[in-house]
């Protein structure tokens, strides 16, 4: 399987087979030492427990084939795992600005562009204290995930890192190209809009 620079759309990809004989109660940043090293089972077992999230983000972006998008992105991760280093959330925050290049490799292909309307700008200024941090951890993901039809494109992308991908504020701003003052302005407002959703259906209110 080849991947291109142009956008053009990388073709289906395999992961290794299982080896049932490894550990399944490895923590990741183990499993991927051990992918690296060669096992299959431990490749495996990475996939198990992230390619649900990554599907996710995918499905949410509206890709044309989230399933084999994820086996695209596993694939690429698995030809170039040999040189990743950090530790697991740094495997985290690379696996999914992969699937982020590999979603926007299937927009240009596909000729999609989003229907949401952005904010007019970001103003850096706005802060994210410990109050949108703890909000952020106590929102249910469902609930979340139903109502980023409210958000602009860019608070979705970020609410779907934060929340999907669970990545920080810092590998967020990595992962898009924006700063880190950015990020944080835009899930102020993302939260704002989730904030009047909510008190609009009556359901809860965000703190």
């Amino acid at each position: 399987m080849q991947f291109t620079e142009d956008g053009d759309r990388p073709t289906s990809g395999r992961v290794p087979p299982v080896d049932n004989n490894a550990s399944p109660h490895l923590p990741l940043a183990a499993l991927v030492v051990a992918a690296q090293a060669g096992c299959a089972a431990s490749f495996e077992r990475i996939y198990r427990q992230l390619a649900g999230p990554v599907a996710s983000y995918l499905r949410w972006h509206r890709a044309s084939d989230p399933d084999g998008l994820t086996n695209d992105v596993f694939a690429q991760v698995h030809r170039s795992l040999g040189g990743f280093e950090g530790d697991e959330q740094g495997f985290r925050s690379w696996l999914f600005t992969i699937a982020h290049h590999r979603m926007i490799d299937d927009r240009r292909w596909a000729s999609r562009q989003p229907q949401f309307h952005g904010d007019a700008g970001v103003d850096e200024g706005l802060g994210c204290g410990d109050v949108e941090e703890d909000a952020f951890a106590a929102m249910a993901r469902d609930a979340v995930l139903d109502l980023l039809a409210v958000l602009s494109s860019d608070q979705r992308e970020v609410v779907l890192l934060r929340i999907v991908a669970d990545l920080s504020v810092e590998e967020v701003a990595r992962t898009l190209g924006k700063s880190e003052g950015a990020i944080k302005a835009l899930q102020h407002r993302a939260l704002a809009a989730l904030r009047r959703q909510f008190d609009r259906a009556g359901e809860m209110s965000i703190p």
